[in-house]
């Protein structure tokens, strides 16, 4: 794991969406945190000692779902198909399926697998099963603004984990999508002509030495989402968390925040493979573009 050193940060944007308003100071203790995503392989590790078996591989609970006909509740996750030609970007459903079968073992769905994927971001993995793993290895899922704080690897407001300009001279710095979405894609490093995840430390780490803070798969957080940070005060937080879901918006499932942005993240849909980028995932999802990484906060470790 690589350690952290406490201080503070400007965290959050008033430059792209709405959520990741107003940005404001935040001070962080020192802690230890993984230098990438959790890999296929570790994570394969994890279910042979412990027989875990994942929410994908479970058959949906009939009362968590009561709008659903009951031959719908079979165990799956969703996986990205892209589209043959240019489509309006305003409907999800154009290029996500929810796929019978698909899990962390088979993330495409039934006949794909894992060969040649060990070095691999783990996907199809729900907020309950990254807390499972995080407490297999004695850590813990990362707080929102130490995520932040980590991605920013030094480099206090800016836009990207390496500094404001999306491909310095030319080179393509993190495994995002490049092209019209979701339809054209230009393939980066590590990448055979299809969008998909890329082997951990493919591209060049952060200031704090992390890889995969942008782009590759989205991460879980601890913090329940919340539509906007909250309000400046005059002494900056510190250790934030928000560690109770909304109120407000009733839910079957809440939603944890997530960050990094993903390979399906395209400038023209979504650019939110940004440190300040933010979004709410309900925890029972699980999908091939969203894994995590753990942290360890006791700084003597």
């Amino acid at each position: 794991m690589v350690r952290i050193s406490g201080g503070s940060f400007a965290m959050g944007s008033e430059d792209f969406f709405p959520e990741e308003r107003p940005v404001h100071r935040v001070r962080v203790d020192a802690f230890w945190i993984d230098p990438h995503p959790v890999t296929n392989a570790a994570f394969r590790r994890f279910v042979k000692q412990t027989g875990y078996v994942t929410v994908a591989e479970r058959t949906p609970a009939a009362e968590d779902y009561p709008d659903a006909e009951p031959e719908n509740l079979i165990p799956g996750g969703l996986v990205f198909r892209p589209t043959r030609r240019p489509v309006p970007l305003d409907n999800w459903h154009r290029w996500w399926r929810y796929v019978p079968g698909a899990c962390w073992r088979h993330p495409r769905g039934p006949g794909t697998t894992l060969d040649g994927l060990d070095r691999h971001p783990v996907t199809q993995v729900a907020y309950e099963d990254a807390q499972a793993y995080a407490a297999w290895v004695g850590k813990q899922l990362p707080t929102e603004a130490e995520w932040e704080y980590a991605a920013r690897g030094g480099l206090d407001g800016a836009t990207f984990t390496w500094g404001d300009e999306f491909e310095p001279t030319g080179r393509r710095m993190a495994n995002v999508w490049v092209g019209a979405f979701p339809w054209k894609f230009e393939p980066g490093r590590g990448q055979a002509g299809t969008p998909g995840t890329t082997a951990v430390g493919t591209y060049a780490p952060n200031g704090y030495g992390l890889h995969d803070m942008t782009g590759n798969v989205w991460e879980w957080t601890i913090d329940y989402f919340r539509p906007r940070h909250p309000t400046p005060t005059c002494c900056a937080p510190r250790n934030p968390q928000v560690g109770t879901p909304e109120s407000t918006v009733p839910q079957r499932f809440p939603r944890r925040i997530i960050k990094g942005g993903s390979y399906l993240c395209a400038a023209c849909y979504c650019l939110r493979y940004r440190p300040a980028a933010r979004q709410g995932q309900t925890e029972e999802t699980a999908t091939c573009h969203l894994g995590f990484r753990c942290v360890v906060r006791d700084a003597t470790s």
